[in-house]
């Protein structure tokens, strides 16, 4: 694959990014990454723990999927730490484009998501919680196709998702 080769072969054989799980979340979170207000993310070391998954690593590209599942964007990552929830800084917080204004607002929206039901029950762990010290991966990336406007978007469903 070239630097910026985003064909719909290279397309189809890249993993897919859901952001959050299908619905208002999503894509409110996919409309940030198009609109490039969302730069980072962040996941949780069980999370991929639990599904078998490889941490993320730079240079990786993924296809970003909404909540129909269909492919939206390109996205490479450029850089990756994992570091304890309480060391997650305001640059990161900023950058994941959801509009807090400070660390404290991010983990209080962050807990609601990783404490809810929905959450839980993929961990396979219904009392489920996130502490200072539970181990979080923090991604930034940038985004390398938007493929609304692209005129053939392959059709990805039914591909695994990281």
């Amino acid at each position: 694959m070239t630097p910026d080769s985003t064909s719909p072969a290279d397309i189809a054989s890249m993993p897919r990014a859901g952001f959050a799980f299908p619905g208002s979340l999503r894509d409110q979170l996919v409309a940030a990454v198009l609109n490039g207000s969302k730069t980072s993310t962040t996941g949780l070391v069980v999370a991929y723990e639990r599904e078998g998954e490889p941490l993320p690593e730079v240079g990786r590209r993924s296809v970003v999927i909404d909540s129909a599942e269909s492919p939206v964007a390109v996205i490479e990552v450029t850089s990756v730490r994992v570091v304890p929830l309480g060391q997650v800084d305001l640059a990161h917080v900023v950058d994941e484009g959801e509009g807090d204004a400070s660390v404290a607002e991010w983990r209080e929206g962050h807990e609601r998501f990783w404490h809810s039901e929905e959450m839980r029950a993929a961990l396979g762990d219904l009392d489920f919680t996130v502490d200072d010290t539970t181990l979080a991966v923090l991604q930034r990336f940038r985004l390398i196709a938007d493929l609304r406007v692209a005129d053939a978007a392959p059709d990805l469903r039914g591909t695994s998702c990281p």
